[in-house]
């Protein structure tokens, strides 16, 4: 959309929140810089504004729906989620870090959110690779019979992973952003609280359809 080649780099990375990556991927400086616009931030060094602006696009591209059946379910859920979360998860500890080292006398500072952010970084991969490597194949080859306990295991984990939401919306006051708060603390939370709501499809999309639709207890 060319509507955001006039649009601050500053409110887009708020708005957008994975265009940070973006930005600093290009070297654009969209925090003391972000009053500039795409396009003036572009000229500035020298970059194509087109390439710039068409990975910009892609992020804003409505994901696919969910197949029906089982099988096409994992298959969605590993592009959909799993490579997503491999994405978000690097530049949201790239921006905590940021952030702790520029407002490391704010009291309004969540402290050790990099930290956190990083372990919980580590327990989804583990939980991803679980899924790809033992029980995503068991459900495509149809193998009901052994699908209880190793569902069972997904299950507990998903359970931590709501108490590692949780804790987050702890560590940042849920998400409320300081007054005055530049734009990578606020591009920090508004991702912050988009990993929430798409950690808590995923486990929506697997506890209440892929798991019953598995085990053929799901009711129509």
């Amino acid at each position: 959309m060319k509507l955001l080649d006039d649009t601050s780099i500053g409110a887009i990375a708020v708005t957008l929140p994975k265009a940070s990556g973006v930005f600093r991927h290009y070297d654009l400086d969209f925090c003391c810089g972000g009053k500039l616009s795409l396009k003036e931030a572009c000229a500035e060094k020298g970059i194509p504004l087109s390439e710039v602006r068409e990975k910009l696009e892609a992020l804003q591209e409505e994901p696919p729906r969910a197949p029906q059946n089982a099988r096409g379910i994992t298959s969605y859920i590993e592009t959909r989620y799993h490579q997503d979360l491999r994405r978000r998860f690097p530049e949201l500890i790239a921006l905590a870090l940021k952030v702790e080292k520029a407002h490391h006398h704010s009291p309004h500072l969540p402290e050790g959110l990099s930290t956190f952010l990083e372990a919980f970084h580590k327990e989804m991969e583990t939980h991803m690779k679980k899924e790809e490597e033992v029980l995503f194949p068991l459900i495509s080859a149809g193998h009901t019979s052994v699908l209880r306990i190793p569902i069972s295991c997904m299950e507990e984990d998903h359970e931590a992973h709501g108490r590692n939401l949780r804790a987050l919306r702890g560590l940042t006051a849920n998400f409320t952003v300081p007054d005055g708060a530049c734009v990578t603390w606020r591009a920090l939370y508004k991702g912050l609280e988009e990993l929430e709501l798409e950690l808590m499809e995923h486990i929506n999309l697997e506890n209440n359809v892929l798991f019953p639709k598995a085990l053929g207890t799901l009711v129509p």
